[in-house]
């Protein structure tokens, strides 16, 4: 390891602060939900991004007051200000890692259930370590593709349960949706090359600010039209926590702990944890949104930890 990156956090913090970006974004499926009950998809999701932009802006200058050096810690390498080049990375990291993750996480479970969204979003880790291996950042090795082919098996067996065909009819939330997957790997493959470049609060805030910015206009128009139809007012304050949820905890709270511990880990390893996201997204999905559950959905949640497991497990050996 670079010794730019700083010491590197034990395994129990490692494990805890994955454990809660998880539960952090499992519960942005539902908070998705409910806002999507008072706003239209388009609305939700460009008002999403962009409140991720309004939100890191206190974020970022609080945090930087505090100096807190866990987040805030710059590179000695680095000159004050900044460079076309880092400007371009920042463009590009929050061209894919907000607009199109955030908006197409959300626009697509308007059209999709909170459990069959999940298990898109729970593949992410195949195109990440593809990507990654794809680039030379990783090496490819039989037992990441044993684990992987795995967990990617339990993920077949809960989309089993609702059906992946021609016919489906979330088919298109589920295309919508592992877009925004997609653009989250490439995020986190590309954001791995510059990860010891900047501190990860800067790199978190400064990604949310261009993703917001690629959003704005289409998010200016939704609410010209909201205005225009005179449905402020009949915006409940559960749709608009919603919003204020996904944009602090889902957006800027987690993206800084990802980010962070992407300094320390490889893509894949941090994105394998993902699996865990359509075992616990399901079962909130039943508890707040009455969604149906199965043994179908246990199968595939127990096969995808396994290979959870079987992925970690050989990294202590290599």
């Amino acid at each position: 390891m670079d010794s730019s990156t700083g010491r590197a956090p034990s395994r129990p913090v490692v494990s805890s602060l994955i454990g809660l970006i998880v539960v952090i974004w499992a519960v942005n499926f539902i908070a998705a939900k409910i806002g999507l009950r008072s706003f239209p998809p388009l609305t939700m999701a460009s008002f999403r991004v962009c409140a991720a932009g309004v939100v890191m802006v206190p974020f970022y200058l609080g945090l930087k007051q505090l100096r807190l050096s866990a987040f805030a810690e710059a590179p000695a390498a680095r000159k004050p200000g900044f460079t076309r080049h880092d400007i371009w990375t920042f463009l590009y990291l929050g061209f894919f890692g907000v607009s199109v993750n955030q908006f197409c996480f959300t626009l697509g479970l308007h059209y999709t259930s909170v459990s069959h969204s999940a298990v898109i979003v729970g593949m992410g880790p195949i195109y990440t370590l593809i990507l990654a291996v794809l680039l030379r950042l990783e090496r490819a090795t039989w037992h990441k593709a044993v684990g992987m082919a795995m967990a990617f098996t339990g993920i077949a067996v809960l989309a089993s349960e609702g059906g992946l065909s021609a016919h489906s009819p979330s088919l298109l939330g589920d295309a919508i949706t592992m877009t925004g997957s997609i653009g989250f790997a490439t995020y986190a493959v590309l954001g791995k090359r510059v990860a010891c470049d900047y501190d990860a609060l800067t790199m978190t805030a400064y990604n949310h600010f261009a993703g917001a910015l690629v959003v704005l206009p289409l998010a200016l128009h939704e609410a010209w039209v909201l205005g225009r139809e005179g449905n402020w007012r009949a915006v409940p304050w559960q749709a608009w926590a919603a919003i204020l949820y996904m944009g602090l905890f889902g957006s800027a709270v987690a993206y800084l702990l990802y980010y962070w511990l992407l300094r320390y880990l490889e893509a894949s390893q941090l994105g394998a944890f993902t699996y865990l996201l359509p075992v616990l997204a399901s079962i909130l999905g039943i508890l707040a949104l009455g969604e149906k559950g199965s043994w179908t959905q246990v199968l595939g949640g127990t096969l995808a930890l396994g290979g959870v497991y079987w992925t970690e497990s050989g990294r202590s050996t290599q």
